[in-house]
């Protein structure tokens, strides 16, 4: 826990420091950077959520050129927008990003708001993206808390216990408000994200090249390593499905997902229990006589609370019924198909089909 709040001459010193260290040393030309536009600013940090820099710049590159504002990407439809999210992981943020734009227009006239209370009640937006937001775009004195702040504040001043429990979280909000400086903003905040991205990094911290390392009580007391405090561990479980490739020459089906939950929106391959047999699903469900053919290696893709093991089982289409055009379906080309908006396992099931 947080034994002392900073003094005030501490906590200058500390934004002083980041500060200098940002301008030298930070971050300057990521594509997001160097505008007050909040739209663009909105659009990286919602990518950035659990996304690494590296991972983000080419997604937030073709998403801007495809929606270059609020209007455009609330105009576009659910399907075309995560279809540009496609690959990206954590889906509910493209819905999100949707909804929100939608919101922007009917209710504040297309303009992004200023009010740091109002940007909180878009959708996926909460209390730290508000704050990088209101920093970045409107110079506002508000701070952020993200995994990144949290290690380095945990790490500098000693702060003991995981750092996603309410409580810790509580009073690492409180602390990190001492710290906001009275100006510099901009420095300030992206000084926080680039140091907990580049110097104070999970492991292998370069402690020797912190601008902060003089008063850092984790590094004093050789604790670096020990915090952040890990999340208490629980087993991950593990779940199976079969995702059916149903093949009609070089036609593969494609099931859309419920719009809430795993993958929600997406196009994805029909799932089956493990125990149900896929020939006779195929026509029960689908109107489809099919022969089987043997299972493609199985993938094992991981979420944030479970492991999902996926077995790919071709069937090769011998006769369509009338049935087998329904509602949430459609046939396309392998290559059309890798080209929509398909969660990535299944993405990568169809590249090795095509090759």
């Amino acid at each position: 826990m947080i034994k002392d709040k900073p003094q005030n001459s501490t906590a200058s010193d500390f934004s002083s420091r980041l500060i200098a260290w940002q301008k030298i040393h930070g971050r300057h030309d990521l594509p997001w950077q160097n505008t007050q536009d909040p739209y663009a600013i909105w659009v990286s940090e919602i990518m950035l959520q659990q996304t690494q820099v590296a991972a983000v710049i080419a997604y937030y590159a073709r998403f801007m050129a495809r929606f270059p504002n609020i209007a455009t990407l609330a105009q576009a439809s659910q399907e075309e927008v995560l279809q540009h999210w496609s690959g990206l992981g954590y889906y509910s943020r493209a819905r999100n990003l949707h909804n929100a734009a939608q919101t922007i227009m009917d209710e504040f006239d297309g303009q992004f708001p200023e009010d740091f209370e109002k940007i909180q009640t878009l959708s996926g937006i909460g209390r730290s993206t508000a704050a990088a937001i209101a920093s970045f775009a409107f110079q506002q004195n508000q701070t952020i808390l993200d995994g990144n702040v949290k290690r380095v504040l945990a790490r500098h001043f000693l702060i003991e216990g995981w750092t996603g429990s309410p409580k810790i979280e509580k009073a690492l909000w409180a602390l990190a408000e001492t710290l906001v400086p009275d100006q510099e903003m901009i420095a300030y905040t992206q000084g926080l994200m680039d140091l907990g991205a580049t110097i104070c990094t999970r492991s292998k911290p370069k402690c020797e090249l912190c601008p902060l390392n003089v008063h850092c009580m984790a590094l004093a007391k050789n604790q670096t390593k020990a915090l952040p405090t890990p999340k208490p561990r629980k087993a991950i479980p593990q779940k199976q499905t079969t995702m059916l490739l149903l093949l009609n020459g070089n036609e593969v089906m494609l099931e859309k997902r419920p719009p809430t939950g795993i993958w929600g929106g997406l196009w994805s391959l029909p799932e089956i229990s493990m125990q149900e047999i896929p020939s006779e699903v195929a026509m029960q469900r689908f109107g489809l006589e099919v022969e089987s053919d043997e299972p493609l290696p199985s993938i094992l893709h991981t979420f944030t609370h479970f492991k999902l093991e996926i077995l790919p089982q071709p069937l090769q289409v011998i006769h369509r019924s009338l049935q087998a055009i329904r509602p949430n379906t459609i046939w396309l080309n392998v290559e059309d198909a890798i080209g929509a908006a398909l969660p990535t396992p299944v993405r990568n099931i169809l590249l090795n089909l095509q090759r």
